[in-house]
This record gives structure tokens, C-alpha cells and sequence, in this order.
């Protein structure tokens, strides 16, 4: 069984998703996880996690939308990600590539959002483009203030610097149809190198498509392309690439059942 651990199912058609539910299951992928980008989403997420038995979601505000009112608490988070089907917080983090909300505005939004997955005891989804060094930074003060957390680096395209550290912190890895581009020479060494028990696979979806499907609409089946390329750089046959993930998603994700 294969996990996509990070696809946004509200961005389709409720009849879609079906489809995009069975496409997935007939591709082996028989689980995915619906990430929160606002607090106004959340309900949209829940609803998905209810209907559908192979949907996961969480709760969180991405930093592209950190600047667009007021921040909810730390408490207001996590009271919002109470709920049975809503294993994980995020995602949140930094992205200096688009710079859409203020960089102050990111970095407390990201900090809100250390504390909300400490207070929920679930593991927060980090989206990380462009602003390693302050990823690390933030990483570092909040556990020194607050002690560990949980985390995951989400379609991972930074340096192998953040990747490493990441990890020695305790967080894990994952990796997307990033993975399979032709100039991804780079993250697919990383992928090669980090502790087994630290990776895990998305799409991202409905964005970055894997090859062979690039420039096409991603949807969660795809994620057995970027396996089938994790377990190359590995030396792993897919069962074993399956088996890997799974049990580290279970680990991470602990409320996931």
C-alpha cells in the first residue's frame, strides 16, 4: 500500500473525487492526506475526511495566506484540528519564491503553528521554498523554548543542508513528482542518502505532475511514479518502497488509523 501524505482534494469537484479516490486505489495508493492552507477551509477538509474513508486531513494556515487577517492562536489551531479524522497541523512554513504574505507575517504564522502542533501532539506539515536558513533558525528557537515536535518537510526542493538538519531534529522528508524531473539529479541524491526511516511520498497535488505526466493535472495515483524513481535511487523494489513509507507515515502520523 502506498500513502500520498500531501494532496489538496478540495480543489476538485466533490464528484471528482470519487474518481480521483478510485484512479488512486487502482494504483495502489489506497490512503491520502487533504492539507489545510486556511482556517476557513477547514470545515471544506473535514467534510472530505468524513465522507471518504481513505481521506485524511489537516488543519492549517499556508504562508502564502499568512498575511491575509488576523492570526488564530496557538490554542485556536489546535482546538480546530480536534477532531477524528484530522491526523496533522499545516501546512505551514516560509516561501520567499512568491513572497505572497509579509515575511514577518510567515514567520509568526509558522512559529503559531510549532506551538498548535505541541499543543495537539500532532506533526506539523512544513512548506519550506526558498528560506532554508530561517526554516532551520525557527526550528531551532521553538524546540529551545517549547521543547520537540513532530514535523515533516513537504515536497521536499531545498537544500540538502535543510534536509539534513531537519532530520537530525528529529522531522522527516517528502518527496514529489519533483522527484522524477530530469534536473532533480540533486534531490534525488538526497533522497538517496537520508536515514530510510525518514521518507515519505505525496503528490501535491493537483500540482507537479511526475514524468511521465508533466504539464498535465496531478492527482493522487501518481504517486506511485515518484516511488517507482525513490526506489531506483534506492535499490528497492516497489513492495519494498511501499512497505518503507507506509510505516513511516504511521509513525510520524500517528493519529492515522
Amino acid at each position: 500500500m502506498l500513502i500520498d501524505s500531501h494532496c489538496h482534494l478540495d480543489h476538485s469537484e466533490d464528484a471528482e473525487v470519487f474518481d480521483l479516490i478510485a484512479r488512486a486505489k487502482n494504483a495502489g495508493v489506497e490512503r491520502m492526506v487533504t492539507i489545510g492552507v486556511r482556517m476557513s477551509q477547514a470545515a471544506k477538509v473535514k467534510e472530505l475526511a468524513e465522507r471518504h474513508p481513505e481521506v485524511w486531513g489537516t488543519i492549517g494556515i499556508h504562508p502564502h495566506n499568512a498575511g491575509e487577517g488576523p492570526l488564530p492562536t496557538p490554542e485556536e489551531i489546535a482546538a480546530e484540528a480536534d477532531h477524528p479524522r484530522i491526523i496533522g497541523i499545516g501546512e505551514s512554513g516560509l516561501d520567499y519564491f512568491y513572497d505572497k504574505a509579509p515575511r514577518d507575517a510567515q514567520a509568526e504564522n509558522f512559529r503559531r503553528h510549532i506551538r498548535a502542533a505541541r499543543l495537539a501532539g500532532l506533526p506539523l506539515c512544513i512548506h519550506a521554498r526558498q528560506a532554508d536558513d530561517d526554516i532551520l533558525a525557527i526550528l531551532r528557537e521553538e524546540r529551545a523554548a517549547g521543547g520537540p515536535f513532530d514535523f515533516l518537510l513537504h515536497c521536499f526542493s531545498s537544500g540538502r543542508a535543510l534536509a539534513e538538519q531537519s532530520v537530525e531534529m528529529g522531522g522527516y522528508v517528502s518527496f514529489s513528482g519533483i522527484l522524477t524531473f530530469p534536473k532533480s539529479q540533486e534531490f534525488r541524491e538526497i533522497a538517496a542518502d537520508l536515514p530510510a526511516d525518514r521518507l515519505l511520498l505525496e503528490t501535491d497535488s493537483p500540482y507537479l505532475a511526475p514524468v511521465p505526466f508533466r504539464g498535465k493535472r496531478c492527482e493522487p495515483a501518481m504517486v506511485a511514479h515518484t516511488a517507482k524513481v525513490l526506489g531506483e535511487v534506492r535499490g528497492l523494489s516497489p513492495e519494498e518502497v511501499a512497505a518503507l513509507t507506509t510505516t513511516n507515515f504511521h509513525r510520524l502520523f500517528r493519529k492515522a488509523a
